[in-house]
């Protein structure tokens, strides 16, 4: 098959439009008010996190006088960062409806946004004071003046753009900071059983006489700017400093990093933008963005509860496993079957119960685990010191590299080799990715080992909203495996082999292309042929291609992708037996599960990789098969669950318009459906 401009939708393209699926549940009317402004909030987070890195990353294709067209599907990288710009523009646009459309609604909940002209007496001595005694405090106030050259702006930081006009017809500017440790939704006292709520940018607005009371101007105006930076790492070459010493000096550069957004309310003045753009050379290779009075819509994730428990999804009760006690030692109840967690269905206490178990046991003698991102107050931290000073040798392997969350994991590591635990940094020029833990403990004078295996973080907080799936397994040929990967590590100058699992960036191609040419050949021979896909993004050309050709022999192939799919379906000698949904809920959707058919005897695998091209060359990732025929129907049963939804379920297609999956089949949502299957489990 030659290669056209069909065979493949750009990555870019294609992570915006799961941003519009995003947005699409902020639009959504049978979601929750107050979840749906959390949304908008989620979709504006992610926009700043893909400028910062995609944008960051194209622009810096541009500007070193190269094309990427071959890392970019195609499409010049000057074409595509005005294509990005434009799409950018009318989700914004978009957002900026629905927020308004969201606000109707809540006042029909007695729930009202003012701004600085609709605060009545009462609520005016309320926020004089609370402006003396929280705000005024943390405000940074920059005077703008053509002698001195403007500090550097936060990076994703929002600034009201003040202009000052004298009776002389002389100008002053500044820039306002909103400050971050202040909670951005001002909760005013409640009236008439009524909530009022201000936005702290109008609460300044409100209060910008009292800010610059020493300048005798006869007119004021604030408008909101925010600046977005490029958020890759840059490493000094500096052999004196430690590995954490280098990654934690990036992190701080990050926030000087070149600017690859300018957002600004529209309706500023000609004159107050043309002097800001000046002072912060902004440049047409820039993304410039006319926006509304508000930015940093992110904050949005954190809108108050308010007590409003009628506008917000109903808490779930993370479930038992059936057969797992955390009342019991976990290492007997594994000892003689595998068990699979999966949260936020089920508790994520097992893992901390886990390692809390192995921190006291006295037979316990080692403990090995990979950490990529920590909760902020991490129980799990906490064993694994526990565990040390108890005398276990506990090896860490924790990547400080986790993007945006490197000064955390700094942090953790700096308290836990002050306390004992061995820390490794993984492998030179890969992240480390894959989710795993091993203990080795002493039975009748050998040594056996216990451990799990995970599709995500081991992290409290992210546990209670993204799907994931963790093995619980003492079979020793599994962690022998995972063992070996441990060895890779400290050893890394050597290239291991596997038995059981998959692993990156070594074998996860050849592996996986085995298992598709393996479908392949059944279903030439006439056989069941058939793939089962859930993963977050799909980005790495080989990968796509060596599913088009399995498509093009017959396989069929359902998929089930989240994020970034770069893969086209449904085009006719390329991809017709290739169907592609992506489920945006109540929960993210996190989860990694292959199911290949096999000859209907499946091979059912989990693992921490998606199929892009870093996931398969330049990280270590771990595939893990499961071998126990109840996890494994129990995998093709959850499969089932989602391939079934017709309620949150979205279709891929070349057209990209995330058109829902609706038809005349019983109604079925994936993250009510599989908790309901989870409770028939516990009561069979």
């Amino acid at each position: 098959m030659t290669k056209d401009k069909y065979s493949y939708i750009n990555r870019e393209v294609s992570w915006l439009q799961f941003n519009a699926r995003v947005l699409q549940e902020a639009e959504d009317e049978s979601v929750p008010l107050i979840e749906r402004l959390r949304f908008l909030g989620i979709f504006s987070n992610n926009l700043d996190e893909f400028f910062k890195v995609r944008y960051a990353t194209i622009k810096r294709i541009d500007e070193a006088g190269k094309t990427g067209r071959s890392e970019l599907g195609g499409i010049k990288a000057s074409d595509l960062l005005e294509i990005i710009t434009q799409i950018v523009i009318k989700q914004q646009r978009e957002s900026l409806k629905i927020l308004d459309k969201i606000q109707k609604r809540l006042e029909k909940k007695d729930i009202y946004f003012i701004n600085e002209h609709e605060i009545d007496n009462e609520q005016h001595v309320f926020i004089k004071n609370y402006y003396i005694q929280n705000v005024s405090p943390a405000l940074v106030t920059i005077i703008l003046n053509d002698q001195v050259k403007l500090p550097t702006l936060k990076d994703s930081a929002a600034y009201l753009a003040v202009k000052m006009v004298f009776s002389n017809k002389q100008k002053q500017f500044a820039l306002i900071e909103i400050p971050k440790t202040i909670e951005r939704f001002v909760v005013l006292p409640k009236k008439e059983g009524k909530d009022y709520i201000i936005i702290l940018d109008d609460l300044l607005r409100y209060c910008l006489n009292d800010i610059f009371n020493i300048f005798d101007y006869e007119t004021i105006s604030a408008h909101m700017i925010k600046i977005t930076r490029d958020g890759e790492l840059d490493f000094e070459s500096d052999l004196s400093k430690s590995f954490i010493e280098k990654i934690s000096d990036s992190v701080k550069h990050r926030q000087i990093g070149d600017p690859v957004r300018f957002v600004y309310d529209k309706t500023i003045d000609r004159e107050t933008l043309k002097f800001l753009m000046t002072k912060m050379e902004i440049d047409s290779n820039d993304s410039v963005i006319p926006g509304g009075r508000y930015h940093n819509r992110r904050d949005y994730m954190s809108f108050p509860s308010l007590g409003r428990t009628d506008l917000l999804y109903d808490k779930i009760k993370p479930l038992p496993i059936k057969g797992m006690s955390l009342e019991s030692s976990i290492f007997k109840t594994i000892a003689n079957k595998d068990y699979l967690l999966y949260t936020p269905y089920q508790t994520f206490s097992y893992v901390v119960k886990f390692l809390r178990e192995a921190a006291l046991d006295p037979k316990v003698k080692t403990i090995q685990i990979t950490i990529y991102r920590l909760a902020e107050i991490s129980h799990v931290a906490s064993s694994l010191i526990n565990a040390a000073k108890n005398g276990k040798k506990v090896t860490v392997s924790i990547e400080l590299q986790a993007r945006f969350d490197e000064q955390a994991n700094i942090d953790y590591a700096e308290q836990m080799e002050s306390e004992g635990v061995h820390l490794l940094f993984g492998v030179k020029g890969l992240k480390v990715h894959g989710k795993m833990c091993i203990i080795e403990r002493e039975e009748e004078k050998k040594i056996k080992r216990y451990g799990f295996i995970s599709t995500g973080n081991f992290n409290e907080s992210t546990a209670k909203i993204y799907t994931d799936f963790t093995l619980f397994t003492a079979n020793q040929k599994i962690l022998k495996d995972i063992n070996i990967v441990f060895d890779f590590f400290q050893y890394n100058y050597k290239i291991f082999t596997y038995k059981h699992i998959i692993t990156s960036p070594h074998y996860t191609k050849s592996k996986i292309f085995k298992l598709i040419d393996n479908e392949i050949d059944n279903a030439k021979l006439g056989k069941p042929a058939y793939i089962k896909i859930k993963l977050n993004s799909i980005s790495s050309y080989m990968m796509i291609d060596k599913l088009y050709e399995a498509s093009r022999a017959g396989v069929k192939i359902q998929m089930i992708i989240r994020g970034i799919c770069c893969l086209v379906p449904g085009i006719k000698d390329m991809s017709e037996n290739i169907e592609v949904i992506s489920i945006i809920d109540k929960f993210l959707e996190h989860t990694r599960l292959l199911i290949f058919c096999n000859d209907d005897k499946p091979k059912v695998y989990i693992s921490s990789a998606d199929w892009m091209t870093r996931n398969i060359e330049n990280r270590v990732e771990v595939t893990c098969p499961i071998y126990d025929e109840d996890i494994k129907q129990e995998l093709l049963d959850i499969f089932e669950i989602c391939w079934n939804d017709n309620v949150k379920a979205r279709i891929i297609n070349s057209t990209q318009d995330n058109p829902y999956v609706r038809n005349k089949l019983p109604k079925t949502r994936t993250q009510f459906a599989t908790y309901n299957y989870y409770l028939k489990k516990l009561e069979k």
